[in-house]
């Protein structure tokens, strides 16, 4: 059996339909393929393979977003002879389960393989967001490279919060060479273990956190990694430093929350963000009283246990027991949020 690739382009999280199926995050996601493709065209790739959560919405689909999701699919069929689709676990109805899937349909494009169960493929091994007990086969499987969408725990979700051990997959049941994989949007590498980086920054999650795009991998080879130029940035700035060296700090596309560090008026606070909105593009100025950055601050003071308040939010939702709650589609809201 030949191998999977000869030279791949790798890109993940895109979350078509974020920000309540924002025509911006959307029009975004579209530009991003059409960088995918044109990378993958000069970088000579012959397979794009897409390591999960095509969507944002697990519980439907909103159809403006589902005809951009359509569009996106053609165009990477177009360009490519061979994609491998892993969908995520914001793809799946069911968390738990992956008997229904929002991507189910692009199972009908004839040079797109949608990995919808643990695949090994010659010296490859390729997950979609594992269900139920699957975690205890993965220590078993030894290949030279697995692409997935994996939970690990010790990696960062995002900036600040680790992801905890709770029990199931470890990094060390993962006996492939190399591990390359989606779900936590921040680009980490332990050992053989590497957390690519999603396709663009979303939210004030990924302040100052531009490493992200495509990874471009030759059989045998290391990993290379391609910026989209045309990404979205978030930034945090005071408003001392704004004025101060505006050319420096501000650029294209960015969306950039301000501490109010010096006392102006409203008549000055909306002069300056009609100045500076159109001269720099900026997406978003906010500029925010100081008490309300010191506040949000202490959210995230001392060690932040994010498997706690996850275990206790959805304990309280499982035990509702009232015809007034759909129980099961507020756990589906929680663990969309």
């Amino acid at each position: 059996m030949g191998n999977l690739f000869k030279r791949a382009i790798f890109f993940t999280d895109l979350h078509l339909g974020l920000k309540s199926n924002s025509k911006q995050h959307n029009n975004d996601c579209l530009d991003f393929i059409d960088f995918v493709v044109s990378t993958g065209k000069e970088e000579n790739c012959d397979t794009c393979v897409f390591l999960g959560d095509w969507h944002n919405n697990r519980a439907s689909i909103n159809v403006s977003t589902l005809n951009y999701s359509v569009e996106a699919i053609d165009r990477l069929s177009a360009a490519f002879s061979q994609i491998v689709f892993i969908p995520g676990n914001h793809d799946e109805h069911y968390r738990d389960t992956r008997e229904m899937s929002s991507v189910i349909w692009t199972k009908k494009y004839s040079n797109l393989r949608l990995i919808n169960e643990i695949t090994v493929d010659g010296d490859v091994c390729i997950m979609p967001w594992l269900v139920g007990d699957e975690h205890k086969r993965v220590s078993k499987i030894d290949c030279k490279y697995m692409f997935g969408h994996l939970e690990l725990p010790n990696f960062l979700m995002n900036a600040m919060v680790q992801m905890p051990d709770i029990g199931e997959l470890r990094r060390e049941d993962l006996r492939c060479e190399q591990v390359f994989t989606g779900h936590f949007h921040k680009r980490q590498t332990h050992k053989n273990i590497t957390y690519i980086g999603n396709a663009f920054p979303h939210n004030y999650a990924d302040v100052n956190d531009d490493d992200r795009g495509v990874m471009i991998l030759d059989w045998g080879g290391k990993p290379v990694y391609h910026r989209w130029p045309q990404a979205p940035k978030y930034r945090r700035y005071k408003l001392s430093e704004i004025l101060a060296k505006p050319d420096e700090l501000f650029d294209t596309n960015m969306y950039c929350r301000v501490e109010l560090d010096i006392d102006i008026s409203y008549e000055e606070a909306n002069f300056i963000k009609e100045q500076f909105i159109p001269e720099f593009n900026l997406r978003e100025l906010s500029l925010i009283p100081r008490a309300e950055v010191d506040d949000h601050a202490q959210d995230f003071e001392g060690e932040v246990n994010f498997e706690s308040v996850d275990s206790i939010v959805t304990s309280h939702l499982i035990q509702l027991d009232s015809p007034q709650y759909d129980k099961t589609l507020m756990l589906d809201i929680y663990q969309n949020l």
